[in-house]
C-alpha cells in the first residue's frame, strides 16, 4: 500500500513524513525543501500480531507495512506546469492513496505561501489542481474513446458514457470518485487513472495542544476522514526512546502515535481488515485485505499457487487463538473451524490454507 503525502509548501508534509516513518528527511521553513520524493517503509503497528506468533509457535514476527511517499508541495498553477507541477502530478499518480496535509497551526517561524493560514482555502487549491489535471487527461481519453467506440463494441461505448459522465462531474468541480465505474466497462477509471479517485484523508498539521481538527475540515471531509496531528510534537517523540515517548505522549493527552492514528485512518478510508497467518515453523505475518473478500482472495495474499490449489482454510479469531494457547488445546475446544472459499473474512482471524 502507497500512500502519498501531499499539500501546500510549508504545510508539514516532511515533518510529519520524518515523524510517521523517522527517515531524518530535510526540513526547512521555505518552499521545494522537498524536489524528489521521500520514500519509507514502515510497520503497521499491530498490538495482536506478537501474542498470535507466541501462541502459535511461530518466528520470526512480521508485520504488514505502508509504504509512505512524500511529495513536493504543490501550488496554484501545477496542473500547467507551474513549481515542479508536472513532477508533482507524476508522483501522485505512483500512490494508492493520498494524506492531504492541511496546515491549521499558526506557527510564524513558518512562512505561509499565500501569507496568511485558510485551511479550506489551502485545501481548494490543491484539489481545484487536481480536478483541472483531471479534466484535461478525461478530455482526451474521451475524444480518442469516442473515435473508437460504434455499434458492437460495447465496453468502449459504456467507457464513453462513463467519460462523459466524469467530464461533467469535473466541471462542477467533484472529484472523479463521485462517479461509479461502468459494469460493462469495469476497467475504465484504470484506464483513464484520475488524480481525483483516488481515496483520500485529510491530516489537519494543528497547534501542539490541539486535539481536534477545525471544524470546516472536517465537514470539508465528509466521509473520508479527517484527524488532527501535530506534526512538530510527533516528529521530536518520534526521536525519544520509546518509554519516554509514551510518558511524554500521554502526558500531553495523545492517547496513540500519529502513526497508529494515521493507519486506522488510513485502513478505515480504504475499507481494509488484518488477517494473520502463523505456524509453528514458519513466519507470523500481518496481512492487510478488503473488506468483504474471502478466504480464496486471503490465500492470494498468501501466494497465487496456494490460492490456485486452494481446498478449505481453517480459521479462527485471533483472541480464542491466544485464550487456548495455541492450535492443538483450540481444536480440543472446537474453537477451531473449517470453511470453504466463499467464506468471508474477518478483521483478527487467524487463517491457514489448506491447498
Amino acid at each position: 500500500m502507497k500512500i502519498g503525502i501531499v499539500g501546500l509548501p510549508n504545510a508539514g508534509k516532511t515533518t510529519l513524513f520524518n515523524a510517521l516513518t523517522r527517515a531524518g528527511a530535510e526540513t526547512a521553513g521555505y518552499p521545494f525543501t522537498t524536489v524528489e520524493p521521500n520514500v519509507a517503509i514502515v510497520a503497521v503497528p499491530d498490538d495482536r500480531l506478537a501474542p498470535v506468533a507466541a501462541a502459535a509457535g511461530a518466528n520470526p514476527v512480521v508485520p504488514e507495512t505502508i509504504e509512505f511517499h512524500d511529495i513536493a508541495g504543490l501550488v496554484r498553477g501545477a496542473s500547467t506546469g507551474e513549481g515542479l507541477g508536472n513532477r508533482f502530478l507524476a508522483e501522485v499518480r505512483e500512490t494508492d492513496a493520498l494524506c492531504h496535509v492541511v496546515r491549521t497551526h499558526a506557527a510564524a517561524s513558518v512562512p505561509h505561501p499565500d501569507g496568511d493560514v485558510n485551511p479550506l482555502a489551502d485545501v481548494e487549491a490543491v484539489e481545484t489542481e487536481l480536478l483541472l489535471a483531471d479534466l484535461e487527461q478525461a478530455e482526451r481519453r474521451l475524444e480518442r474513446v469516442r473515435k473508437q467506440a460504434g455499434p458492437g463494441t460495447k465496453e468502449l461505448v459504456a467507457e464513453r458514457d462513463w467519460l462523459e459522465r466524469v467530464v461533467e462531474a469535473l466541471g462542477r468541480g467533484q472529484p472523479a470518485r463521485s462517479v461509479p465505474a461502468p459494469a460493462l466497462a469495469p476497467d475504465a477509471p484504470q484506464n483513464l487513472q484520475a488524480l481525483s479517485a483516488k481515496p483520500m484523508l485529510y491530516v489537519a498539521n494543528v497547534d501542539e495542544g490541539d486535539s481536534e481538527p477545525p471544524s470546516e475540515l472536517v465537514e470539508h471531509a465528509g466521509d473520508a476522514g479527517c484527524i488532527a496531528v501535530s506534526a512538530r510534537i510527533e516528529s521530536e517523540l518520534a526521536e525519544l526512546p520509546a518509554e519516554e515517548a509514551g510518558e511524554m505522549r500521554a502526558g500531553l493527552g495523545l492517547g496513540e502515535s500519529g502513526l497508529e492514528r494515521l493507519v486506522r485512518a488510513a485502513y478505515d478510508l480504504l475499507g481494509l481488515v488484518t488477517f494473520f497467518t502463523a505456524h509453528r515453523g514458519s513466519d507470523a505475518r500481518a496481512r492487510a485485505l478488503k473488506r468483504g473478500l474471502t478466504a480464496w482472495d486471503a490465500a492470494g495474499r498468501v501466494h497465487g499457487d496456494i490460492q490456485a490449489g486452494f481446498v478449505r482454510a481453517e480459521v479462527i479469531g485471533w483472541r480464542d487463538l491466544v485464550d487456548a494457547g495455541g492450535y492443538t488445546e483450540a481444536r480440543e475446544r472446537g474453537l477451531l473451524r473449517t470453511e470453504g472459499r466463499d467464506y468471508v473474512v474477518h478483521d483478527g482471524d487467524v487463517i491457514t490454507i489448506r491447498h
